[in-house]
């Protein structure tokens, strides 16, 4: 906020001294008076001047660290002030305004400069941590710089018109390995895992790059082929994982319709979808995130591919929900096919729906349902039908619903 009076308490005193002075110089006759409050005055308005014509900010720039902010994590936001002064100046304050949602103590001392005849650009970097606390865009700044003259009798409040739009990702949990189902709906990485050293029939041959290991020769091809061959172990396959994030409006608040990170819900759902994401990607499988219409929200994820797990975060910031509830109509995109994992994150979540998503179970190694607001027996319906079914929430432990979803009965596969 722009300060419109001028002068510091200090200066202030002065400006009344300099009144007293002048009306006492009238009532005892006393010139000196009169002398010293014209001196007073000189020396404040020289102060005001001093503050416009010592420092003129060129350029604002930000930068965070790491570039995108996450929910819960801390960010550190360098700002770079480009100053030009000619002469000495003294120390001030500064501010950086925060928006509601992201979390910090964003204020300083801003250091004295020394002086720059040659009027050289000068960089002053300003360091301070924000924690994400909303999932969205938020505009960081404007930066306000205030300065004192080297009396402290006068005061410039700067303020620097400048933004920068700070994305905040949803929070990513670290999720437990879905070690006991690697047989029936295991990734890549475990499928490498468990071809490695049952001989030469999962193993090929290649040629020899620049690079390879010399233990990785395989000197039988090298022998047969006259050239110099390394062992590779063969992908069998590409297993492959879907998760659904159910964006109906008709399953959230409104809110979650209008803008980002004021329905919990839906902010747990979005939590929950990128967290199992990660999960899956890091267990090596391809991963299609997709809405319950079939929309794709994003490109598939080739397995161990984590900075693909960023970019979906990172468009998962400004995602909200939409009008027209398919939640029905899901198991059509999986008919007469079979895939891997299938996990459905929704909101509300009502017997009626597990009926409907009950021929689902037959296309899925593992299917997984996360409700954040199940009503009734919804789950224990879903759970009876075949699905792995947890509530979610803006106060459920994720990693214990995944935990516990997973670990409920055996998976309905049909051949």
């Amino acid at each position: 906020m722009r300060r419109v009076w001028p002068l510091t308490v200090r200066g202030t005193g002065a400006l009344v001294l300099a009144i007293a002075c002048f009306v006492l110089a009238n009532e005892l006759g006393l010139v000196e008076l009169l002398y010293f409050g014209i001196l007073l005055l000189a020396t404040l308005a020289a102060s005001i001047v001093s503050l416009y014509v010592t420092r003129r900010t060129e350029s604002v720039g930000r930068s965070l660290s790491p570039d995108v902010a996450t929910v819960g994590r801390p960010s550190t936001v360098t700002v770079r002030v480009g100053v030009r002064t000619a002469v000495p100046t003294a120390a001030g304050l500064w501010r950086d305004a925060v928006p509601a949602g992201l979390t910090g103590v964003a204020h300083g001392v801003f250091p004295a400069l020394g002086s720059g005849l040659r009027g050289d650009e000068r960089a002053v970097e300003l360091r301070y941590t924000i924690t994400g606390a909303r999932r969205g865009v938020h505009p960081l700044g404007p930066l306000s710089v205030t300065s004192t003259d080297p009396f402290g009798l006068a005061r410039r409040s700067n303020v620097l018109g400048v933004r920068t739009q700070v994305t905040v990702t949803p929070a990513i949990v670290d999720l437990p390995v879905l070690a006991n189902f690697s047989g029936e709906s295991g990734g890549t990485l475990h499928t490498t895992t468990n071809q490695i050293g049952q001989g030469s029939d999962n193993l090929i041959a290649r040629p020899y790059a620049p690079g390879d290991s010399m233990r990785r020769i395989h000197w039988r091809a090298t022998a047969h082929r006259d050239a110099l061959m390394v062992r590779q172990e063969e992908q069998e396959s590409t297993p492959e994982a879907t998760v659904v994030l159910d964006r109906a409006a008709e399953r959230w608040s409104a809110e979650a319709l209008r803008t980002t990170g004021l329905d919990a819900g839906f902010e747990a759902a979005v939590s929950s979808c990128i967290s199992v994401v990660s999960r899956l990607v890091t267990d090596g499988y391809v991963v299609e995130l997709i809405d319950s219409d079939g929309t794709a929200l994003a490109d598939p994820i080739d397995g161990g591919d984590l900075g693909g797990v960023e970019a979906v975060a990172t468009h998962l910031a400004t995602i909200t929900a939409r009008r027209g509830d398919t939640l029905a109509k899901l198991p059509l995109l999986f008919a007469g096919a079979m895939t891997g994992p299938v996990v459905v994150v929704t909101g509300r979540f009502d017997p009626a729906d597990a009926e409907a998503l009950a021929p689902l179970v037959h296309h899925s190694a593992l299917p997984i349902v996360l409700a954040a607001a199940p009503t009734g027996d919804a789950l224990d319906r879903a759970t009876d039908l075949g699905w792995r079914a947890a509530p979610i929430g803006a106060d459920a432990d994720l990693v214990a619903a995944w935990s516990g979803a997973a670990d409920q009965g055996v998976s309905n596969v049909v051949a």
